[in-house]
């Protein structure tokens, strides 16, 4: 096994995944939605960077290879359950999780299956983005629990007039709840948005890895 700098950021990506976790059974809200945001951005920025390098660099081997989706699937799904579980299982957010979740496992069931033939599910462009957009996602939704939780203490010693006004400009808003509420909403629709969206091509290259493995799941006759 080589460990050079590529694998190590590899390995560190792993390492965050769960951390994700710990950020809310160590810290308190909102600090931990920051924290766990952090770290996803910089886990996420490492899927990147060390493909990058070990191309430039000519470092790529077997054990990135083998730990570079295992650490994508392994941040993608720890966080969906953070965030679905902190969501109060909302179906928006359930539902496309379901979805990513069910395919990571299809699919790496499917290689397992497949073995030294699985090489014929090269990870491809639209799974790239299908990745991309998944994080893309999980990000903005973190940052939707660190809004909602400075939206929600401090309107809730106000009334739901006094609110109202606030966000909607006819009224005082010392606490600048105008920006945590927009803060709150964007960053929910968009997450919501690019979470359907990475749901839908989880689905395409499912079907896509599951139609190019079709040849090697044929039983042969004696």
């Amino acid at each position: 096994m080589t460990l050079n700098l590529p694998n190590f950021l590899t390995i560190l990506r792993l390492a965050a995944a769960p951390g994700v976790v710990v950020m809310f059974l160590y810290f308190a809200r909102p600090w931990a939605d920051w924290f766990a945001l952090v770290l996803f951005i910089v886990a996420a920025l490492t899927d990147f960077l060390d493909g990058y390098l070990a191309r430039a660099w000519k470092q790529e081997s077997k054990l990135g290879a083998m730990l570079d989706p295992i650490a994508d699937k392994a941040m993608v799904i720890i966080a969906l359950v953070v965030i679905t579980g902190f969501s109060g299982m909302n179906p928006w957010i359930l539902l496309p999780a379901t979805v990513i979740i069910f395919r990571e496992v299809f699919v790496s069931g499917l290689r397992e299956f497949l073995g030294d033939t699985a090489g014929t599910l090269k990870v491809t462009n639209l799974a790239k983005w299908k990745t991309t957009a998944q994080m893309v996602a999980i990000s903005m939704l973190f940052a939707t629990g660190a809004f909602e939780h400075y939206f929600g203490m401090q309107s809730l010693a106000m009334t739901q007039e006094m609110v109202t006004e606030a966000i909607e400009g006819t009224g005082p808003d010392e606490l600048g709840l105008w920006w945590k509420y927009q803060g709150m909403m964007i960053s929910w629709w968009g997450g919501i948005v690019m979470l359907w969206v990475a749901a839908v091509l989880t689905l395409v290259t499912g079907w896509d890895y599951f139609n190019k493995s079709r040849p090697y799941l044929k039983d042969t006759n004696a």
